[in-house]
């Protein structure tokens, strides 16, 4: 089963996360609430995965993707934001974000989006 991080500075979103990825039948799920939290605990774990919120203390999404990807340009990253900054959503992907989910999301949005990109 796929090791999934869940990387939100917002503890409701990290909640609703892991009841979809528990529904999903993804089981092992660690959480973050920071991009330097974040970025520490992708390079401790090595996940397969994570979902990554693009407004984020202490570190901010883009520098962490930018951070992720030089320590491993494999990473599997998907944002979730509610940002409409394409821009910004723009420099991610460039920089190695794999896709990006738009808050308010559901359910089906998030588990297709995971299967996908794990299945590549």
């Amino acid at each position: 089963m796929a090791r999934i991080i869940i990387a939100d500075d917002s503890d409701v979103i990290r909640l609703v996360l892991k009841d979809i990825l528990t529904i999903g039948e993804y089981t092992d799920i660690l959480e973050s609430s920071d991009g330097e939290e974040s970025i520490n605990l992708y390079k401790e774990i090595k996940p397969d995965l994570i979902l990554l919120d693009l407004a984020m203390p202490k570190k901010d999404g883009l520098t962490v993707v930018k951070e992720i990807i030089a320590f491993d340009p494999n990473a599997k990253i998907i944002l979730i934001t509610a940002s409409d900054d394409q821009k910004t959503i723009q420099q991610c992907l460039d920089s190695g974000a794999s896709s990006y989910i738009s808050k308010p999301f559901d359910f089906n949005t998030i588990l297709k989006g995971i299967s996908d990109l794990l299945a590549k």
